[in-house]
Order: structure tokens, then sequence, then C-alpha cells
């Protein structure tokens, strides 16, 4: 298999974690080392795992490290990204991979130039719920694909969330934050999406905080809170889209694909998980499938793991960042139809449909 893939660390707050423990147990790749702009972070959790603590410049310049996982704030992925990659290093980031396309695009430019490998997170789309969805589809369990379903919907994060302020400046939202996850997902087993038609709207100006130290403070709300909408896959497809934060309650299905011989029921593509359902003609009700792909037992850093295979074997990575870029595509596209009254927007950008995860797959082999 050869030596470990020698990975830094970028960003020791509350996500790195999972990430930690789940690489510390997978084959390919190592953490070496740790940084924050906060040391004094940067140092306990290098204690804490047993890695070297140091400033991110030092990381960058660090020999032993061959890849950085990006883990800092969404503002800060773009600069940090490419940072490392001027430094000759493989980039892994938490989504979304740059706040805007024109952030997004110059990353991978510079990865295909210095011939360097970027992948972006969720790579939740690699666990045996999304991809055991994909093989029923590409086995042909439900015929032919017509239409699909994907609804995130929830009240916001500020009941229960300390400081959420942010989820409702620029670039926050209901779709930058979940969508990726259900994009991400809906791309892995529909394919690339080729126009979109969308609508836009906010249920309330301001926002309370309902926890923490700001319990019972306001905040002016400055993004669209719910949207919905049409995406039109390159196949053929058509998925209705709703995400929202304006919505106390309901019962509705995370992922439905509804094809000509049956329907298909996709657990929380924010999970690794979960069971998939399926409806055929003649039966009265739900059947739940046998697991039939995806990485089990899988976690945060499996899609790391999947780009060190990769650039080893010297294949391509499921968790990529041109999948990472066209699902920010799509989103800014959806948002640019509701603000312009629901024209539809052609997204300029195209992704090959990722390699399926087999059932009993391994992140070490392809």
């Amino acid at each position: 298999m050869g030596e470990p893939l020698k990975v830094g660390v970028v960003g020791t707050g509350t996500i790195s974690r999972t990430y930690f423990e789940h690489l510390a147990k997978l084959p390919g790749t190592e953490v070496v080392a740790a940084a924050d702009l906060d040391i004094s972070r940067a140092k306990a959790a290098g204690e804490k795992y047993g890695v070297r603590a140091m400033t991110p410049d030092e990381l960058y310049a660090d020999e032993e490290v061959e890849a950085i996982l990006n883990l800092t704030i969404p503002a800060a992925h773009a600069s940090v990204t490419l940072a490392a990659l001027g430094a000759g290093k493989h980039v892994y980031g938490e989504k979304p991979l740059a706040v805007t396309r024109q952030e997004a695009r110059p990353l991978l430019d510079a990865a295909a130039q210095a011939g360097l490998r970027i992948g972006c997170a969720p790579d939740t789309v690699l666990g045996t719920g999304t991809q055991t969805a994909r093989a029923l589809l590409d086995r042909g369990e439900i015929g032919q694909p017509i239409a699909a379903t994907a609804f995130f919907v929830s009240p916001g994060p500020e009941p229960w969330h300390p400081d959420p302020e942010f989820y409702y400046k620029p670039g926050g939202g209901p779709l930058l934050d979940m969508g990726p996850y259900y994009l991400s997902a809906l791309i892995n087993l529909l394919g690339p999406i080729a126009r979109v038609t969308g609508r836009v709207g906010r249920a309330r100006q301001e926002r309370t905080v309902g926890s923490g130290p700001k319990e019972g403070t306001t905040f002016t709300v400055e993004v669209d809170t719910h949207v919905t909408g049409v995406l039109e896959h390159e196949s053929g497809v058509l998925t209705s889209i709703v995400t929202s934060f304006d919505v106390w309650g309901a019962k509705l299905p995370r992922i439905e694909v509804y094809g000509s011989e049956g329907s298909l029921s996709v657990p929380d593509p924010n999970t690794f998980a979960g069971d998939v359902e399926v409806f055929k003609p003649g039966s009265h009700e739900w059947s739940v499938a046998q697991v039939a792909g995806g990485y089990a037992d899988s976690g945060r850093g499996y899609g790391l793991a999947d780009m060190a295979r990769a650039i080893r074997d010297g294949g391509r990575h499921r968790a990529s960042g041109e999948l990472a870029y066209h699902v920010l595509d799509v989103m800014e596209s959806l948002l640019e139809s509701g603000t312009r009254g629901g024209a539809p927007v052609e997204v300029e950008s195209t992704v090959e449909r990722p390699a399926a995860v087999p059932e009993g797959a391994t992140p070490d082999v392809a």
C-alpha cells in the first residue's frame, strides 16, 4: 500500500474532533500536525491527539506535510486553500469549497496548474445510505428515473445555537448551509444539473437568539430563508427542492426518486447510513432494501482517505473539488433565479458523476 499521506489540520474547532478520531482509524492517511490562528487551541489538539502544533504558516512550510485538511470557517476556506496549494500541498476541506464561484474557480485552476488534488465535503454521500440508493437506481430497481424531490425544512438554528447570526448573513441561509448535502447526493444519484428555476422569500426580518449568553437578543436577517425550485438534470430528471429556515414542523421525506417502475426513498444525506426504502407497483407498502453499496460504518474523513488512495493510485477521487464547485454553481444559480422572479438560469459548470462505492469497499481500494 505504501506510506500513508501525511496530513496537517488547519482549524482545530469543534468539527476537528470527529476528523481526528476517524482519520486515526483509516488506512492511507496519517495526521501529523495541527495549526490554528489561536495557537493555544492548536496545542490543546496536539496534546490530545499526539500531533505537532504550529501556526498555519509554519504548517504550510512543513516539509513532512503532504496534504492540508482545511477546517476553518467558510469565509477563510478560499484563502487557506490557496495558501496550501501555493506551498505544494494537496487540500481537502469542509464545505463549501468557497463562499462564491468567483472565489472557488481560481482554486481549481491553481490545483490543476500545480498537479495537486482538491477534495471537499460532504463525504456523507460515500456511506451506505446514498450509495445503496445509487446501486438500486443503477441496476434499474425502479426503472427509468423521471423525477425526484428533496426537502430540508427547519425553524432555523437560533432556538438552539448560542450565536446563530452568521447563518443569516451573506453566505448563509438554508440553501448554502444544508444544500451541499442534498445536492451532492442528488448529483451522485441522478447526475449533474443543467438548468434551475427558483423562488425565494423570508418570513421575518429579525430573529431572536433562543439560548446561551445572548438569549433574547435580536438580529437582522440579511438573506432569504426559504428557497424552492426545480433542478433540471442533464439526464432529463426533474427534481423539486425546498430548503427553509421558516418551517416549525413538517412530515416530509428527505429525498425521494420516482421511476417508471417504482419509487425510492433515500435517507438523510447529512448522515452516512440509514434505511433505503422501495415502493413497487402491486405493493401496498414500502420495503427496506438490503445494503448494496457504500463504505460501512463510515464518518467524516472518508472523503480524504478516498482522495489519498487516488493520489497514490492515480485514479479519481469521489468527493472532488470539481463536484463541490458544481454544487456551489447550482446553489448560486438557484438564488439568482429566485431574485429574478423565477427566470430559468443555465448552470455553467458540469461534472462527471463520481464513481459508485461498491458494497464492502474500503477507502484504500478504489
